[in-house]
């Protein structure tokens, strides 16, 4: 069977291709092995930087440019070495040896991947492209549906609500408001994500510099990882470390992405709530079907979608948070299988969040059935009006209250007599009968 996208066992890769293939570039085995490639590259510079062999500018420019016109077909150059050598690593190790060949310094193979251990690659690779991928794909992507709310809520920051707390009518808002309160929610998340650095380890075998050391036991390997990683990689190295990286960083984005996540269910299952409740109507396209067996209907699938695939990205989050930093000793290799899906929960949110979008930019404001509702129910001003009557000290106002709204249906006729028949002034009396469902509405 021909492979195509209708043969993928992973709908990110089958029925969602689409909305996640720019994740490619980050994620696939072709872009780990580039990634690899590149810091195998930077570090072979810069030990000619720092004067343990010679290397002249266009040296430099030909091994940097074997990473930007890397090809699919130099990754199954590396994929067929690896089925020789049984280690990805090596696989990339022995494919920039080549490299070198072709560009004319075969005596320097000998310097490609120096001292190392596999894990420096991988443990400095990897945190490149999840950085890149967080600062070019997800965080955009987040800011992008925040700014969406941000604008609905500006559109109908004066639209009168009946809110709803434990389900029952409560004090109304205005539904601007209700949309800010979710830009809020995410602004303080992003903040928070912004502050995490992204980080990597480079130390050797465990973490000591051991085979660096006995090479040239006089030299500052320290300083010089420091300065590779975070001149060249953008990266801040982890100073104590065992064969492999702690993890603790990688997993509080996670956890920092699992939050966001859960405030974008939170605000799926709202509007979803609206809509149910016939406060939005939703934009239409010719030839698209709600119900296979009721023509009338118009789902809300968008903002279903996107509570499914939040969910299923944050379950695979809390398992990399739990388990990565965890590892036997100064290894196991449990980490290694699980990292490889770390690309796996930003998919299932970058789906999500395309479909939040969509479903943002297919909403119809029901108007008339918000004023209806609001004016359908009367007693949610008796807050207002006990607290003016507190206000003017009146004797058990909200027991009276009370007495008069609960378990019965309130209209305005019901509140202007119970209003009426307050021992208060005419003035007191006129102020609270201004009071109304749509304009009780607080300052927001």
């Amino acid at each position: 069977m021909n492979t195509t996208s209708l043969t993928n066992i992973s709908p990110i890769d089958g029925r969602y291709a689409n909305a996640t293939k720019e994740l490619t570039e980050y994620y696939s085995e072709y872009a780990l092995i580039k990634y690899r490639l590149k810091v195998e590259i930077e570090y072979f510079i810069f030990l000619a930087e720092k004067k343990f062999f010679k290397l002249d500018a266009k040296q430099k420019k030909q091994l940097r440019d074997v990473v930007i016109h890397f090809s699919i077909e130099d990754a199954e150059t590396i994929k067929e070495t690896e089925k020789t050598t049984n280690h990805d690593v090596k696989a990339v190790e022995y494919f920039l040896k080549s490299k070198l060949d072709s560009i004319g310094i075969s005596g320097l193979k000998e310097w490609v991947h120096f001292g190392l251990t596999s894990q420096d690659i991988n443990n400095t690779a990897v945190p490149m492209l999840w950085k890149d991928s967080m600062e070019l794909e997800y965080l955009p992507a987040i800011l992008n549906v925040q700014q969406h709310i941000y604008k609905l809520a500006q559109t109908w920051k004066d639209i009168p609500m009946l809110a709803r707390t434990h389900g029952q009518s409560a004090s109304p808002t205005k539904l601007g408001k209700e949309l800010m309160v979710f830009v809020e929610r995410l602004e303080n998340q992003v903040q928070l994500f912004s502050y995490i650095p992204f980080s990597g380890k480079f130390g050797g075998a465990t973490g000591n510099f051991n085979a660096h050391h006995v090479a040239f036991p006089k030299y500052n390997w320290k300083k010089f990882a420091d300065e590779l990683l975070e001149d060249k990689l953008g990266l801040q190295r982890q100073q104590y470390t065992t064969q492999i990286e702690h993890y603790d960083l990688l997993a509080t984005h996670f956890d920092a992405i699992k939050r966001i996540n859960t405030i974008l269910i939170d605000l799926s299952r709202d509007i979803w709530s609206y809509v149910s409740m016939d406060y939005f109507k939703q934009k239409t396209k010719k030839g698209e079907i709600g119900s296979s067996a009721m023509p009338h209907k118009v789902n809300p699938i968008d903002f279903e979608n996107a509570e499914g695939n939040l969910g299923m990205a944050n379950a695979i989050l809390e398992h990399l948070s739990a388990k990565l930093p965890i590892s036997r000793l100064q290894r196991d290799l449990t980490d290694s299988t699980v990292l490889r899906n770390i690309g796996v929960p930003i998919a299932h949110t970058i789906i999500a969040i395309k479909s939040i979008e969509k479903g943002l930019g297919k909403l119809i404001l029901n108007e008339p059935k918000l004023k209806s509702d609001l004016e359908s129910n009367w007693a949610v001003v008796a807050e207002a009006i006990q607290t003016v009557l507190r206000r003017e000290n009146y004797p058990a106002p909200y027991e009276a209250l009370k007495e008069l709204t609960r378990g019965t249906v309130i209209d305005k006729k019901a509140i202007h007599q119970f209003i009426s028949k307050l021992k208060v002034s005419a003035t007191i009396k006129a102020e609270l009968k201004a009071i109304t469902p749509h304009n009780y509405t607080g300052v927001n």
